[in-house]
C-alpha cells in the first residue's frame, strides 16, 4: 500500500471515470499513490456563486484523511481552499481562473501546484495562470474538456501531454515523492 494518498475531485459533468482523470489516476498509481475518488451529482441549478460551499461539503469528508496531493477538474477547483489551507500540493484541470474565489485560493496557496487549460476553453485563462503558478501546460486549441480539433487521436496525444505533465510536476516540484 502506498503511503502517499491522493484525492481526485470531479466537475460538474465531468466525473472521475472520464478519461483525463483515468489517465492521471493510472499515473499516480504507477508513482505510489493511492487514489481516492469522490462521486458527486451536483445539482443541475448549482449557481456559480454558492458552488464553493457545495464543493466544500463534499471534499470534507474526503479529507477527513490525510491527504498528500488533491486533483481537481472544472467545478473541483472550488476545492482550491482546502489545498492553500493545509498546504497540499495539487493539480487543476481546467480550473475556473475567471472566478476570484478561484484564484484568490490559489494565490494564498504556499504548496506547488499544477494548471492544465487549454486555449479554446472560455474558462481558461494562460495570462493568469502563468501569473499564478510556474506550472502550467496550456494545450493550443484544448476546449474545457481537453478535446482539440480534429482526429481523435489527437485529443489522446493531449491525455499523454497531461499525464507527462503530472508525472514531471510530481517528480520535480510536488509531494514529497
Amino acid at each position: 500500500m502506498a503511503d502517499r494518498r491522493a484525492v481526485l475531485i470531479p466537475g460538474q459533468g465531468y466525473d472521475t471515470r472520464g478519461p483525463v482523470f483515468a489517465y492521471v489516476g493510472e499515473a499516480l498509481r504507477r508513482i505510489g499513490f493511492d487514489v481516492d475518488e469522490i462521486t458527486w451529482r451536483a445539482p443541475a441549478d448549482l449557481d456559480l456563486d454558492r458552488a464553493g460551499a457545495w464543493v466544500a461539503e463534499q471534499v470534507a469528508p474526503a479529507l477527513a484523511e490525510p491527504a498528500h496531493l488533491l486533483v481537481g477538474k472544472s467545478l473541483g477547483s472550488f476545492a482550491a481552499p482546502f489545498a492553500a489551507d493545509r498546504g497540499l500540493p495539487a493539480v487543476w484541470l481546467t480550473p475556473l481562473l475567471r472566478r476570484a474565489d478561484v484564484t484568490e485560493a490559489l494565490a494564498r496557496a504556499t504548496a506547488p501546484f499544477l494548471l492544465v487549460g487549454g486555449t479554446a476553453d472560455v474558462l481558461w485563462d494562460g495570462t493568469q495562470a502563468r501569473r499564478l503558478s510556474p506550472h502550467v501546460l496550456e494545450v493550443d486549441g484544448a476546449d474545457h474538456s481537453l478535446l482539440v480539433p480534429g482526429p481523435l487521436a489527437r485529443s489522446a496525444e493531449v491525455l499523454g501531454m497531461v499525464c507527462t505533465a503530472v508525472e514531471e510536476f510530481l517528480g520535480g516540484a510536488g509531494s514529497g515523492g
